[in-house]
This record gives structure tokens, sequence and C-alpha cells, in this order.
């Protein structure tokens, strides 16, 4: 039997599988607020059999939103619907996550299919803030360099957020560190040109990252885990080193966080990114092995035998599907029947005759 149907626990939570639905941005609110559209989006992967469902990138203030479109939980209003997505999610067996973050100098842009670049204030954007004034590409709105005041700032909105997280419900709170945006920013050589306490040397370029894991690690009961989502690879000559992230991830560790969500890059442009399948789950082999910290693979995994050979071999603890959920949200089920299991146990009563 494969083992990608063995529970799994952290603290005081168990997932039903190993199998997470990875943070994905919709670009569908309005002011931050979750609307019918996450309810039938979330709720789909919990019918469907996935033991962690994230909500996507969350803006801890609005300011720290990707686009004006994006997701928040900056204001107590928010509140209301996400606790109604994250009851959904628990009465289908799904324990609810989100990914609490703040874009940094990659905020203030247009969705996608909108063409991605930067908002004019008239059109709803705002002044981006970064470790420095670079912008990420022209395209990019110009960002302000944060001031001490601002880094105070957003490491206490980062753990107000964590704070209505858990009061709306949801049991598993990942930071987001990673593909570019503020955390990352400030932890990569390649952005971070600071030359105060947060800029310089290694120690003080994590300095932001680990303090803001304090911050949030002291207002999430002791029963929660709360996760970080690092981009463990720059990709870039001279930028951040999977030899970085293991050291991050130690102090990480120390700190009370319980699982590294490892992913790489996107923190500027002409990374040289060798994509394949699987190809970020290295990164999640090597700190689990040197840290000895759970973690999740992500990148390009869309095969059940594939999943199951990340769980079965050790490589990680979990993982965490995106777009191949997207194309099919019971993939768990599916694969479940692939891998000689009985999907009944994940299967809602109503689907139960089509399995």
């Amino acid at each position: 039997m494969s083992h990608l149907f063995d529970p799994f626990t952290l603290r005081g939570v168990t997932l039903r599988n190993r199998i997470g639905v990875s943070p994905m941005c919709q670009y569908s609110c309005d002011d931050g607020f979750a609307s019918d559209w996450h309810l039938v989006h979330l709720g789909s992967r919990a019918v469907g059999g996935a033991g962690l469902i994230i909500l996507e990138a969350t803006g801890v203030e609005a300011r720290g939103r990707i686009s004006p479109n994006d997701l928040g939980i900056y204001r107590p209003e928010h509140m209301e619907m996400l606790a109604r997505i994250t009851a959904f999610l628990k009465a289908h067996g799904a324990v609810a996550g989100i990914q609490i973050a703040h874009a940094g100098r990659k905020a203030s842009t247009a969705p996608p299919w909108q063409g991605g670049g930067g908002v004019a204030d008239a059109n709803g954007g705002w002044e981006p803030i970064g470790p420095g004034a670079d912008k990420f590409t022209e395209a990019y709105r110009q960002p302000r360099a944060m001031s001490l005041e601002d880094i105070a700032e957003v490491q206490a909105a980062f753990a107000q957020g964590a704070q209505r997280a858990v009061e709306a419900g949801f049991e598993w709170i990942e930071i987001h560190a990673a593909h570019g945006y503020l955390l990352h920013s400030f932890y990569s050589p390649v952005t971070n040109h600071r030359n105060d306490a947060y800029g310089g040397s290694f120690d003080n370029r994590i300095r932001m990252t680990v303090e803001t894991a304090r911050k949030v690690r002291a207002v999430v009961p002791e029963r929660l885990p709360v996760t970080t989502r690092l981009s463990c690879v720059d990709w870039i000559e001279g930028g951040w080193t999977l030899e970085d992230s293991i050291a991050l991830s130690r102090q990480l560790k120390d700190e009370g966080i319980d699982l590294i969500d490892c992913s790489s890059g996107s923190v500027a442009p002409g990374g040289k990114i060798p994509i394949g399948a699987g190809y970020q789950t290295p990164f999640a082999e090597a700190i689990r092995r040197e840290v000895g910290i759970p973690t999740a693979a992500v990148g390009l995994i869309t095969q059940p035998m594939q999943a199951d050979e990340i769980v079965r071999n050790g490589r990680a603890d979990l993982v965490y599907l995106a777009r191949e959920m997207l194309r099919d949200p019971y993939w768990p089920l599916h694969a479940a029947r692939a891998l000689g299991h009985d999907p009944k146990p994940f299967t809602p009563p109503q689907y139960m005759r089509a399995f």
C-alpha cells in the first residue's frame, strides 16, 4: 500500500492524508473580502478529498496585497466569510489553512489576465514598500524603502492577521516568505542592499523573517501549527542558496515553526529555472534531512505514483498540488483508486455512486 493516504499529525492537528492544496491566488476579491467564488472553489477541493487546503496569499495589510483584487485579513469584517469557508472545509474532512502574506515591492499589480503590470492610484493602486527602492521590473510600480517603523508595523500586522485567522477557524497558519514578496526580498542578497540591522550580513537579512515568525508563533495557540513557505533558491548567480535555506530553517525551527513549505525563485527576473516534474522536491528532501523538520514538496507534482514516492521514501512529509488541483478538484479520490486504496473514506455520500 502507498503512504500518500497515511494520516499526518503536526502539533494538535491531524490531516486525513498527505495531500495539500497549495495556496493559489484567485484575484477575485473586492477590498480583501472573500466571496462565494472562494467558498465553491475551496469547498470543491475539500469534497474532493484533500487533507489540507491552504487559502491563497492573504494580505495582512491593504498595501500588502499583490493586486487590488487579492484576499485580505486586515479588517475585522473580513472574518465573517472566512469563517463560513473554514466551517465548510472542516465539515467535509479537510483542515483549513491560510497563507498570511505581504507582497512588498511586488504589490499593486493587475491580475495576470489583465496584464499584471503596476496599477496606478487612480485605478485602486498604491505605493509599494520593500527593503529598498528598486522596482521588480520596469512594468511594476516604484517601491519606497521601508523605515524601521514600517518594519515594526508590518510585523505587527502579520501577528494580527494570524490572530484573526485563528478566530476565523483556521487551524494551519503559513507565513509566506517566498516568491520575491516582502520577507523573501529581505533575506535574498539579490534584493536587500540595506546597511542597517536588516541588511548586509546573513543574520541581518534573515532578521525580518525570523522576527516575524517569532511574533506570529507567539499569538497562535500551542496546539496549532505555524509553517513557512521559503524560496529555497533564487536560481540567480550570487543569490540565495539551498545552504542558506537550511541555515534559515534551523533558526525558524528554534522559533517554533513546525514545517517548511519548499518552493523557489521569483525574487527577480532573469533566473534560470530547470523546470521539470518534481523539480523542487530535492529542496524539501535536503531541509528535512539536514534540519530535522517536516517539509512539504511542491512544484509539478501531478501523478499519484510520483506523489506517493515522495512521501514513501521520506523526501517530504506532505505534497502540495496547485495547477493539478485546478484541473481536477477530485485528484485525491482518483489517486486513491490508482494507488489501490478504497476512496470511500474520503468520498462524500452524495458522490459515492461515482466511485
